[in-house]
């Protein structure tokens, strides 16, 4: 099997796991599996941001929330130690089950280890994969999810996580933020986040 037929093929594996999300989204006026279509968007937007992903990039973009629903927010304490371990678990779960995947596939423990480490933000500002995982994650968010984030808490709130996700972000990943097709008041929202920080 060539290098490039392995990762098709390991990629529409990691779908197959995604698309048994029972949680699902409305795109395009059907329900799709949450999950599965964050992957999509996760790959979309690499390819976007980086001319050359590596193989490595590219596995750990397509799990960086796989099966994430086998771990809900709610089976750990509702405060920020809780949060923490709860973000850590789901980084060492998504590692586990894209490296079984990827085993199944005939991948080597130095490529699964090199997509855990990806997955768990290891060296983060430090290692320029693991940044441009951090730069497509943060795009993602905030071209697709901000603005539903934004219509269940205030603007106080809003204003910090927009600040802290611009701070996890290079200024590659900056450039592109600011290209990126969002609304008005979503718009707003960031500029206000920016010119305050």
């Amino acid at each position: 099997m060539t290098d490039q037929n392995r990762l098709e093929k390991t990629l529409a594996a990691f779908d197959a796991a995604n698309l048994q999300d029972p949680n699902t989204e409305i795109v395009d006026g059907k329900a799709v599996a949450k999950e599965w279509i964050y992957a999509q968007r996760m790959s979309a937007q690499l390819h976007k941001f980086c001319a050359a992903p590596s193989e490595a990039l590219q596995l750990a973009t397509r799990s960086q929330h796989i099966c994430r629903w086998k771990s809900p927010r709610s089976d750990y304490p509702m405060d920020r130690s809780g949060y923490k371990k709860w973000r850590l678990d789901l980084a060492q779960l998504h590692g586990e089950i894209a490296g079984d995947i990827m085993a199944e596939h005939g991948y080597d423990e130095s490529m699964i280890a090199r997509v855990k480490d990806l997955l768990l933000k290891r060296s983060l500002k430090r290692d320029d994969e693991v940044q441009a995982l951090e730069d497509v994650i943060c795009l993602v968010f905030i071209e697709f999810y901000l603005e539903d984030f934004a219509s269940k808490h205030d603007e106080e709130k809003l204003i910090d996580i927009i600040r802290k996700t611009w701070n996890k972000m290079s200024e590659k990943g900056h450039a592109a933020a600011l290209k990126l097709p969002l609304s008005e008041s979503m718009l707003g929202l960031v500029g206000k986040a920016l010119s305050a920080s």
